[in-house]
């Protein structure tokens, strides 16, 4: 039961660097000032808190001086000592709603209400003198005030404070002391220190401040994931002190590996874990099991947020697991660790760390290197350079940053030209920890051979050549994943950031000065100096050279020089060899023995000899060889698994009685290849055959049938194929992929094309028509030998409608009508999670069985698409339903002048000219109009961007929707090409916020399409919006926001309530989304909220983090840096609206 056996010392400063005063103080002066608030004051001094407090006694008036209000942002505690008449000075309350509102901006700002002689009931209500108090405010203040005042003051009677009467029998001496207490218990909890500069920090923090503050009694686990440096930790202190203030205990545990490998360090640990949740008070630890048993009471009392920082082992995480029942509900476990597969997935929430974007990792470094978010003149090439050079890492961001600060061109220069021969060494260093912590050198040494040979290749291919060279490939692999130190995407292909490539490399490098003496070869000019001065020793198991790659200023030219055959001879152990545009003389009867790997591109000859030792190949790679055969005479190759000999375009025929075991062969672009030798056949565990493009293939042997392990047949691009047997397809009852793309169907089976796809084998995942020249009568009514297809590609044939096959197939996960010119509509579509329909350019209407949920989509070039249901509908004004018209006041339709219109760049990369249209989209009607003269009657208007409004009581009608218009025009800015940030503005994309303060709602939209008014000409956006009853009621407060880049300014805003009877619930029943704006739950709330100029957003204070985003599109923006993000939420949202 071990808890914690890996953490680490907190990282706590005691004062925020933002507050100067421990205490507020705020208090009525005439009743407490020279009695029990004196003393309390004392008191707090004493004990060693700065503490605030005002000593003008004088009533001064309507508003609070500018002192008091920078006392109260400054401060970190407010203690409020409510007495008999603090409700009669109008100063105490308006201190008190900004002491509230600073509250509610900021989660480290605590406030403890006391109640001195006065009833918390009284507070809460306005009861006793609180009661006459607020019918002289009444008689003499406005009435928004006063309804200000009253709120605030239920407020905070609702929190958490101290009541004289109930605490040490009203002693007051006693009950200061207490007070103190609880003053100190709070303020030694304090925000961890973070350095400046949290480059896209927020939102990666979003998901875990929501689950922070879920409300849920269980007892959560999280875990933070990722490579060394990729910026776990701090990710986990943001979220900490975000958060912290929410739970009665907290500790933040670093370095927790590196803790407890030291003497002591289990109780180390302990000791401090019981510190920071007692509140400050130390705990002797005597033994390991003590102080777990002490750290069970501590934590089955209060409801804990827990850090454990840079956890490593299994161990550790085991016993917080066994633990987990003993946590207090609702307490939260945080732990970031390098390790992804450290707890499984059902026992916690996992949260991988990814790589910075390009704009947020220019920004990063730019703070390092330059002190500002952007490079100096002169220095952005450079920058660039080195960005691109660290991938997205923020550790390396932060190290080369700082290391050229204030450096000159010159050395910015050699730094860059050192930095690709020598990794920096402090960046190594941390990365080098992960590898360091593989359990043994064979993990280690895989990871070698992958970060030198083998980044980018297909895990198969790579388990196939290691599993030969005596590596237990698969376990091995999934250890380094475990580490974070490589990644299998989705295409089955390994991968490693560059950093942890160069670590690798490194850590080769260092095992000799010599390169003959190392491992492993991957430089060229080191691979061609071995090889001339025949210098190879048997300590090299894997070479690379590519002559091609050599300096360019090494006055070698590759096709005149020939390499000797017996400079390998020396290298025993070398398994692996990567050779390109090289030419060997010599006999090669010596040459190395145990070779498992021979990637040789531009292979010279046109057979290879047949004295080359390769009975160990697993792996034979020729591409783009000058083979016309692959040997003369016999010769048997007995592990070779993988042969591929693509674009060798001497090639005429192949003799596969040499290699009986093959799996997997690959033929691609053999363009003289005519025919198949028979003796494929008998290629029993054949799984793979790709002979795409081989462009005068004429026929495939009858016995290509027995090919029974066949799972993946590629015949695309062979246009000469004159017939082949479909029947035989039948027999392959493993088949599961079939790519056939380019040939005309009736080519392969004359004279039936109607009945071909109903002809192929039931175990098909993955089919490719695309090319095939499919009209709508080659399809079958149904698909049932199909059902079980994943991947349908129906692309670039001449089909005008969904084919009634394809609706069945509801196991489909992704289905392609790329280039399909003629197709009109798609009704009835399965729920598919990919769908492309990129290039459909007929295309106009798209729906579905049933929601499709989630689907990515790929489009482009659709100029007629409009409509996508549960996207949007977008048809001519005169269409649209009229109680609709009707609502938004629209009249003369036929005589509105066409606009210009700005559609999705899938749609159309240019603005077009078009009479008016009607826009259904995420449950709202939009329309865009020219002019300023706004149809209909609107309650509320404003020449700024927002409008602020309270909702009316009312007796027997419902809200059920707003109506919003901005008049908007060009502001003649541009939106130019950034070189900074390599990102092209949009043109006049525009966003509206409707906020319900009260309710603590955001709703935001942003149009797909919209209007684009003429130079000095005005623009209308006239929008309805559909809301669900108790979104809007009596009494809330509302704020309407309307933002749009530079290029538009906003002139005019209007809104009206639309309302119904209560009898009545179908308003907008007619609209193609019967739905209401999009639940996007934390989505809004990503969105900044200083593209708002509201009058409640104030300079630097977030919106309160318990806000709820219930709709978006995403927005428009003042920051040219935010559009990527933006975007991003657009995409995302689009889909899970669906």
């Amino acid at each position: 039961m071990e808890l914690v056996r890996a953490v680490a010392q907190t990282s706590s400063s005691n004062t925020s660097p933002h507050c100067r005063y421990h205490v507020f103080l705020s208090f009525r002066g005439e009743d407490t000032r020279k009695t029990f608030t004196d003393h309390l004051y004392t008191a707090l001094v004493n004990a060693g808190f700065h503490t605030f407090r005002d000593d003008d006694e004088l009533e001064r008036g309507e508003d609070i001086k500018l002192e008091l209000q920078k006392a109260i942002k400054h401060s970190r505690t407010f203690v409020i000592v409510f007495s008999k008449d603090y409700a009669s000075s109008r100063w105490c309350l308006d201190e008190l709603v900004l002491i509230l509102e600073r509250k509610r901006v900021s989660p480290d700002h605590v406030v403890l209400p006391v109640f001195y002689d006065v009833d918390p009931s009284h507070v809460r209500k306005q009861m006793g003198s609180l009661a006459k108090a607020f019918a002289k405010h009444q008689k003499t203040q406005p009435v928004q005030k006063v309804k200000a005042w009253k709120e605030a003051l239920a407020e905070v009677a609702d929190l958490a404070g101290m009541v004289l009467q109930n605490e040490v029998d009203g002693y007051e001496s006693k009950f200061i002391k207490k007070i103190v207490k609880v003053i100190g218990d709070k303020l030694s909890r304090t925000p961890l220190s973070i350095g400046p500069n949290m480059i896209g920090m927020h939102y990666r923090v979003e998901m875990i401040n929501l689950w922070l503050q879920d409300g849920s009694t269980d007892v959560g686990i999280l875990v933070i994931y990722g490579m060394g440096g990729i910026g776990k930790t701090t990710i986990a202190k943001f979220a900490y002190n975000s958060n912290f203030k929410r739970f009665e205990g907290s500790s933040f545990l670093e370095n927790i590996k590196e803790i407890s490998q030291q003497p002591n360090g289990l109780a180390q640990i302990q000791t401090q874990l019981l510190y920071d949740i007692l509140n400050g008070r130390k705990v002797k630890i005597h033994s390991v099991s003590a102080g777990i048993t002490k750290i069970e009471d501590a934590i089955s009392s209060k409801r804990v947020l827990l850090v454990l920082d840079d956890v490593d082992g299994m161990d550790q995480l085991e016993a917080v697991v066994r633990m987990k029942d003993r946590f207090y509900p609702g307490s939260k476990i945080i732990i970031t660790t390098r390790r992804a597969r450290l707890l499984k997935s059902h026992q916690v929430i996992k949260v991988p760390v990814e790589t910075l974007h390009y704009n947020e990792s220019l920004e990063l470094f730019s703070w390092h290197a330059f002190g500002q978010d952007h490079p100096i003149e002169g220095y952005i090439e450079y920058s660039e350079k080195v960005v691109d050079h660290c991938g997205g890492l923020p550790l390396a961001l932060k190290v080369l940053g700082s290391s050229l600060l204030g450096e000159n061109i010159d050395v910015w220069k050699s730094a860059l030209g050192k930095l690709e021969a020598f990794p920096n060494g402090e960046i190594i260093n941390k990365l080098r920890v992960s590898y360091d912590s593989l359990q043994d050198d064979h993990d280690q040494k895989l990871f070698l051979h992958i970060a030198c040979f083998f980044i980018g290749r297909e895990k198969d291919y790579i388990v196939k050549i290691l599993d030969g060279c005596g590596f237990y490939t698969i376990v091995g692999l999934q250890n380094l994943i475990d580490r974070c130190l490589v990644t299998i995407d989705e295409c089955e292909k390994v991968w490693m950031h560059d950093m942890i490539r160069a670590m690798g490399r490194e850590i080769v490098r260092l095992e000799s000065e010599k390169p003959w003496k190392r491992s492993r070869v991957w430089q060229h000019k080191d691979s061609f100096n071995i090889l001339t001065e025949k210098n190879g020793t048997e300590a090299i198991e894997g070479l690379v050279l590519d002559m091609h790659m050599l300096p360019t200023n090494s006055l070698i030219n590759s096709n005149e020089i020939f390499l000797q055959t017996n400079a390998f001879a020396r290298m025993h152990d070398l398994k692996l060899l990567h050779l390109s545009h090289v030419q060997l003389s010599g006999c090669y009867a010596e040459f190395c023995m145990g070779l498992r790997w021979l990637c040789w591109h531009q292979f010279p000859s046109d057979s290879i000899p047949t004295n080359f030792p390769l009975r160990n190949l697993i792996v034979l790679e020729m591409q783009y060889s000058g083979l016309r055969q692959v040997f003369e005479g016999t010769k048997c190759l007995p592990s070779l698994k993988i042969l591929d000999l693509s674009h060798s375009h001497s090639l005429t025929t192949i003799d596969f009685s040499f290699c009986t075991n093959l799996e997997k062969l690959i033929l691609v672009d053999c363009e003289i290849l005519v025919d198949v030798n028979e003796s494929i056949g008998n290629l029993e565990r054949l799984v793979y055959l790709s002979m795409k493009d081989c462009k005068n293939l004429k026929m495939l042997p009858e016995n290509i049938c027995m090919l029974k392990s066949l799972e993946t047949l590629i015949i695309s691009g062979c246009t000469c194929l004159n017939e082949f047997l479909i029947e035989i397809l039948r027999e392959m009852e493993s088949l599961k992929v079939l790519e056939t793309e380019g040939i005309p169907i009736t080519q392969l089976w004359r004279g039936r094309s109607s009945c071909i796809l109903s002809s192929l084998p039931c175990s098909l995942v993955d089919l490719s028509v695309w090319g095939c020249n499919l009209s709508d009568d080659a399809f079958p009514w149904d698909f049932n030998n199909l059902s079980s297809l994943r991947r349908l590609n129906l692309g670039n044939n001449p089909i005008c409608s969904l084919p009634n096959c394809v609706q069945g197939l509801t196991r489909l996960y992704k289905l392609s009508f790329s280039k399909c010119t003629r197709l009109k509509s798609l009704v009835g579509l399965p729920k598919v999670d990919v769908l492309d329909i990129e290039d459909c350019i007929s295309l106009e209407k798209i729906t579905y069985q049933s929601s499709p949920g989630y689907q990515t989509s790929w489009w482009g070039g659709n100029h007629n698409l409009v409509e996508w249901e549960y996207d949007y509908k977008l048809e001519p004004i005169g269409r649209v339903d009229v109680e609709m018209i009707n609502l938004l006041g629209l009249c003369n339709l036929e005589s509105m002048a066409p606009i210009r219109m700005h559609k999705p760049s899938w749609i159309s990369e240019k603005d077009d000219w078009s009479p008016v249209q009607g826009l259904y989209e995420a449950g709202i009607f939009s329309t865009f109009l020219a002019g300023n003269d706004v149809p209909g009657r609107f309650s509320h208007k404003s020449r700024r961007s927002s409008i602020s409004f309270t909702v009316p009581l009312l007796d027997h009608q419902i809200i059920q929707g707003l109506i919003i218009f901005a008049v908007y025009a060009s502001s003649g800015s541009d939106f130019p090409y950034n070189p900074l940030t390599r990102f092209q503005g949009f043109h006049g994309h525009m966003i509206t916020r409707v906020r319900n303060k009260s309710k603590g709602l955001n709703w935001y939209y942003m149009p797909s399409h919209y209007g684009i008014p003429g130079e000095g000409e005005d623009m209308i956006w006239l929008s309805l919006w559909n809301f669900q009853d108790e979104h809007l009621e009596g009494g809330d407060q509302v704020v309407v926001s309307v933002c749009m880049q530079p290029c538009f300014q906003v002139k005019e805003l209007g809104i009206q309530l639309v309302l119904v009877e209560q009898v009545s619930h179908n308003m907008m029943s007619t609209t193609a989304h019967p739905c209401y704006p999009w639940d996007i739950g934390f989505i809004g709330q990503l969105l900044p909220n200083y593209l708002f100029n509201d009058e409640d957003t104030r300079d630097n204070e977030e919106e309160p983090l318990d806000d709820r985003a219930i709709g978006a599109i995403t927005g428009s923006h003042h920051n040219l840096c935010c559009w990527d993000f933006l975007l991003f939420c657009y995409s995302v949202i689009t889909r899970l609206c669906q």
